[in-house]
């Protein structure tokens, strides 16, 4: 298993103000979902944020999002080890496979692979 990334996701209430702070920093758009929205370095695309609202499919917000190559196997490895998952691993309709677990000082993690 490889990590491809890992991103901050930064919870807000006001989409556009954080979506300009952000841009005062350098970053610019590179996915919008409307709820969701990330930022990443021009120079180097793999240094972002993600801004977040409600999640579209989720009760819980994660905290941060990592990455990964087979998130099928990490999920079964962090089950295996009696991970607390909060929410399931399915297929969401804009093209990632993900899972959200709790990490063991109750970070809401989102592993997620692109299909």
């Amino acid at each position: 298993m490889s990590v491809r990334r890992v991103v901050p996701d930064i919870r807000t209430e006001s989409m556009e103000q954080s979506r300009d702070f952000y841009g005062l920093l350098g970053l610019v758009e590179v996915m919008d979902q409307g709820w969701v929205v990330t930022m990443a370095s021009p120079t180097n695309p793999t240094a972002q944020v993600t801004l977040m609202g409600p999640d579209a499919t989720a009760t819980a917000q994660p905290d941060l999002s990592v990455e990964v190559d087979d998130v099928d196997a990490v999920h079964e490895a962090l089950v295996a080890r009696g991970a607390k998952i909060v929410h399931s691993l399915r297929d969401e309709p804009w093209g990632v496979r993900r899972f959200f677990v709790l990490d063991p000082s109750g970070k809401v993690v989102n592993v997620v692979s692109h299909r």
